[in-house]
């Protein structure tokens, strides 16, 4: 179950109000542990660039791919002042959020995934800035909370995209072995569940209480950060029972995002 059209448009403008305040003071050069290419100013300029790349897409409402080499203002500020860079963030944030606003969920638009309603969009960007925030709440040791419905519709939309690229064979490294089997539970939000099954053909996913050849459980803002790789497994706050290398070789197999 997705949210509301409207919900996303305002969480992408919250998440994207927390990820300033991380960054608010830090040093910007420092390098972003979960994403070990990047400094803290560049996530944010990746993050600031992806918000007015959709911006584009979806305000000209593209049927066809927009490079974002051609998005006008994504590569952030010229210069490294950070309030510069502050005030580009929230800026792109609004254009995006506005942008699909005046669109309304329906419109349908270019993505990735082919000719999608912008509801894709306002999603997608929603848990773009939801997963790099984590990375640069991890870089300055910000506390990291998310609404429960957030974070679980984050989960939701991760596991689309691995079956996805799947799918497209934009991955092909093993998620496991068939008849294995990941439970994933949130130990603060009821119903928060995801029972994973790997068969010959990929895998299937739905929410549901059930055994596993591995659990990992914990609160949910935490198991969605393991899932993703924004945490280790071996986190104090998570728990691992069954078998871990299950839970290890499907994170590694999904390392793509």
């Amino acid at each position: 179950m997705t949210l509301e059209h409207a919900t996303y448009c305002d969480e992408l403008v919250r998440q994207t109000a927390e990820l300033r305040s991380h960054l608010s003071g830090a040093d910007l050069s420092a390098k972003v542990p979960t994403c070990p290419d990047w400094t803290l100013r560049e996530l944010a300029r990746h993050v600031g660039g992806a918000h007015r790349w959709v911006h584009q897409i979806v305000s000209t409402k593209a049927t066809e791919p927009v490079s974002p080499e051609q998005v006008a203002g994504r590569g952030g500020p010229e210069s490294d002042d950070a309030a510069a860079l502050d005030a580009w963030l929230a800026e792109g944030a609004e254009l995006c959020a506005t942008a699909l606003r005046d669109a309304g969920p329906d419109l349908e638009v270019w993505s990735w995934a082919g000719m999608t309603p912008a509801s894709f969009w306002s999603r997608r960007m929603t848990h773009e800035t939801v997963v790099h925030r984590a990375d640069a709440a991890g870089a300055v040791g910000a506390a990291y909370t998310l609404p429960a419905d957030v974070a679980a519709d984050a989960l939701d939309e991760w596991l689309g995209i691995i079956d996805f690229a799947r799918a497209f064979k934009r991955s092909e490294t093993p998620l496991g072995e068939p008849g294995q089997s990941l439970h994933l539970h949130a130990t603060d939000a009821p119903g928060a569940e995801w029972l994973i099954e790997i068969g010959e053909d990929g895998f299937t996913w739905r929410r549901a209480h059930d055994k596993a050849t591995v659990a990992l459980r914990g609160p949910l803002a935490d198991v969605l950060r393991v899932f993703y790789r924004r945490l280790p497994t071996d986190t104090p706050t998570v728990e691992v029972l069954g078998d871990a290398a299950v839970l290890d070789r499907w994170l590694s197999g999904a390392s793509f995002g």
